[in-house]
């Protein structure tokens, strides 16, 4: 035997060897290929810096973890006008940071000027909310975003035909490569990078947070107006409030609870009752946050006060008693026996000062939540 056949005798079986685990690599990295393309990994979730006086009850969903480009993408589609029927409105037209994310409208105006029936309501520290809209009828930020969308008096679009667009448009399949994983854009990542980005609205920086948490020393008109906004009244041993705790609790200054504030006997808008179909829910709306207030008259849900000052003498003189008033605000009083609050003049200008401390002028200039496709000028 010469020495070549000699090679070839003691090498062919590892030749074999090495041939067949070639080919299960290549197999293997194959299948792994095709399984990345069937189920795209996102980037690495984005981990939330919340104010530790906020808490943490608030829950991201688990199909729709926080990245970094999942927040961009979701920005760029808030400030997207080709989402609306004509392209002439985006989210940002009725949610405009400079006013606190909302419009300065009593009633905002949707695509072809049609007026709604209802206010923007402020986008802010969402990621502790779990019912959105006046009436409460979407359970989630993702659910949320279908409906302005789809809506024919606010956007006028549907879901397939914001695929299209986004999906030919040339500039968003590479966003949703890098935030999801993949470039074919469905209705699901659409709703999803929007829910990331407005779960990043945190306002936590108003005189009233540095006071909170101990940075800055409050005044005694400071003091005196936080304590009057959080208690509620109790003439009896002679505890006066503000009685606006009961419903603007906590230091998101909202429970997140619905009720009927006495806007009016026959309420004209069913709210809440129009969801859950109990009629004991006729008039009941949410109790929005009242960060950056002073930023987002009107106020109530048709705007029909222009002032921080009519707000209260509504509380204050002008409640409409029916059958469906919320209880804590029917017998609140600071007088024995009063019939309505009867706050003095020094107590309406506290509740008023109380306000304005929840102003954040960090928040409506962060470059995090501005317009990605306007030019900042030097």
């Amino acid at each position: 035997m010469n020495v070549w056949q000699q090679f070839q005798y003691f090498t062919s079986g590892r030749w074999a060897q090495i041939m067949v685990y070639l080919g299960l690599f290549m197999l293997s990295t194959a299948q792994q290929c095709a399984d990345s393309e069937k189920s795209p990994t996102p980037q690495a979730v984005y981990t939330f810096n919340t104010p530790p006086h906020f808490g943490n009850t608030f829950k991201i969903p688990d199909d729709n973890p926080m990245t970094e480009a999942g927040i961009e993408l979701g920005r760029m589609l808030f400030y997207e006008k080709s989402l609306s029927r004509d392209s002439s409105l985006s989210c940002a037209t009725c949610h405009q940071q400079s006013r606190a994310f909302t419009d300065g409208r009593a009633k905002s105006i949707g695509i072809w000027g049609q007026r709604l029936t209802r206010s923007s309501m402020s986008l802010v520290n969402l990621l502790w909310v779990d019912k959105f809209f006046w009436d409460g009828r979407a359970g989630s930020l993702e659910e949320q975003a279908v409906i302005p969308l789809t809506d024919p008096r606010e956007m006028d679009m549907n879901m397939e035909e914001v695929v299209r667009r986004l999906q030919y448009s040339g500039l968003y399949p590479p966003y949703f490569k890098k935030a999801f994983g993949t470039d074919q854009i469905n209705p699901q990542l659409v709703v999803k990078a929007l829910g990331q980005f407005q779960r990043t609205l945190i306002s936590a920086n108003s005189r009233y947070d540095r006071i909170v948490k101990g940075e800055v020393k409050p005044t005694v008109q400071e003091l005196r107006a936080i304590n009057l906004f959080m208690t509620h009244p109790v003439p009896e041993i002679n505890l006066r409030g503000g009685n606006c705790g009961d419903c603007h609790g906590s230091h998101l200054t909202t429970l997140n609870t619905f009720h009927n504030n006495g806007l009016d006997s026959i309420p004209k808008d069913p709210g809440l009752a129009r969801i859950s179909r109990d009629h004991q829910d006729l008039g009941r709306m949410r109790a929005p946050s009242l960060r950056n207030i002073a930023l987002t008259a009107p106020y109530m849900h048709d705007g029909r006060f222009k002032t921080l000052e009519e707000v209260l003498e509504h509380y204050n003189e002008h409640i409409q008693r029916s059958a469906y008033l919320d209880p804590l605000i029917m017998e609140a009083t600071n007088e024995p026996n009063g019939q309505t609050l009867m706050l003095t003049e020094e107590e309406k200008k506290d509740l008023v000062l109380f306000m304005h401390l929840l102003t954040d002028s960090s928040f409506v200039q962060d470059a995090r939540f501005a317009n990605p496709f306007v030019e900042k000028k030097n």
